[in-house]
């Protein structure tokens, strides 16, 4: 006899959805984390506040092997479809820029509303005791914590993937799918900050000043804050372009994005005694600025400036390279990109195709949202499919 019906591994956002949506439809459920407390990384996210959804989510905006594999569980459990579970909670929130959105008050509200939907739906939490062994056979899975074995013919792998390891992530998950089968997408750090080279050292020195750019990979294009750190590059559009970012390729960075690239041909027919540096000063940060002319090497009146060196200038600032060095790694990355390939999953409930009774949600699977609550709604809406399916 089966101990469970149901044993999600990873007390996250995507395990705590799919152990309360299965255990409200009469589901008995195992819930196992090794840490001590559910919803660890929910805790720290949206600098504490929890950017819990986006109102704008769409397949499109999410990094997979197979981009039309989050259609399905995204279409079904929708931005509102969480919205509305956060407001029959009474939580206050409110929307940010670009859809994001926020609690008014603490991510501990979100937590807790997972806590309170897993008690609804009777789910036992197993919580800070690692695992022992995994095991399969004669249609259950076995898992072992300390020295009591939990029976279930369904797992439910939910245990996220390497990023913010001091939070106690791993690539645990991985390792389970691989031992039965699944394959394994590659995975980076993703949503991370960049590192430049000694080449670069000159913009090291602005760390601390930020700028709105638009930064693009390829047709991929994000108009957002970029932020100087002593380390490298950072802000929302670098954090979002890290994702699709590979190793030793260029990021073109437009300062300008507002502006023509003979703008300041314009500025020499209105404004030709005004210096260089100092109509540049005027629309970036003076720091900046500097920065970017010395690299530039003009200098002078406008006036005394040739229509060539301006255009040149104009074109520079509107596709300037950075070439990283590498990224701050794990440590500092927010998600992962790779993970447990789509190709041997159902889109609809998430389950292996080829082992029955094994489940991958969440950030364990090879979907990667943009930065802005994309991945939370992944979590939610992939658990939500495994919850159902179970």
């Amino acid at each position: 006899m089966a101990d469970y019906d149901a044993i999600v591994l990873g007390a996250g956002a995507a395990g705590m959805m799919c152990a309360s949506v299965a255990g409200q439809r009469g589901r008995q459920v195992l819930l196992v984390d090794h840490t001590d407390a559910p919803g660890k990384k929910i805790l720290i996210s949206g600098g504490g506040r929890c950017n819990f959804t986006n109102i704008h989510t769409a397949a499109d905006r999410y990094l997979s092997t197979n981009p039309h594999f989050a259609k399905s569980a995204l279409g079904r459990y929708t931005a509102q479809d969480f919205i509305a579970l956060v407001d029959h909670y009474g939580i206050a929130w409110h929307e940010k820029t670009l859809g994001q959105l926020f609690c008014d008050g603490s991510a501990r509200q979100i937590v807790a509303l997972l806590e309170e939907e897993c008690a609804k739906g009777g789910v036992t939490m197993a919580l800070g005791q690692p695992i022992a062994d995994i095991g399969h056979g004669d249609g259950l899975y076995r898992v072992r914590i300390g020295a009591v074995e939990h029976r279930a013919p369904a797992l439910v792998l939910a245990t996220g993937g390497p990023s913010i390891p001091k939070l106690g992530a791993t690539g645990f998950a991985y390792d389970i799918a691989r031992r039965f089968g699944l394959a394994v997408v590659q995975p980076r750090p993703a949503l991370v900050p960049f590192t430049l080279g000694p080449e670069d050292a000159l913009f090291q020195s602005l760390s601390g000043v930020s700028a709105d750019v638009e930064v693009r990979w390829n047709k991929t294009r994000f108009r957002e804050a970029a932020l100087f750190t002593h380390r490298g590059l950072s802000g929302p559009a670098m954090l979002q372009i890290s994702s699709y970012w590979q190793h030793r390729t260029p990021i073109p960075v437009n300062f300008l994005p507002d502006r023509s690239i003979d703008w300041l041909l314009d500025e020499k027919r209105e404004r030709p005694r005004v210096a260089l540096r100092r109509v540049l000063g005027q629309v970036l940060p003076e720091r900046l600025a500097d920065a970017l002319l010395e690299r530039i090497g003009a200098q002078g009146e406008l006036g005394n400036l040739s229509d060539k060196i301006l255009r040149q200038a104009g074109a520079r600032l509107a596709d300037w390279p950075f070439v990283p060095s590498g990224t701050e790694g794990y440590a500092k990355a927010e998600v992962t990109v790779g993970g447990i390939a789509t190709a041997g999953l159902s889109s609809r409930t998430m389950e292996a195709a080829k082992t029955p009774g094994l489940y991958a949600i969440g950030e364990a699977v090879d979907v990667t949202g943009w930065l802005g609550g994309y991945n939370f709604q992944w979590a939610w809406a992939s658990g939500w499919a495994a919850g159902q399916a179970l």
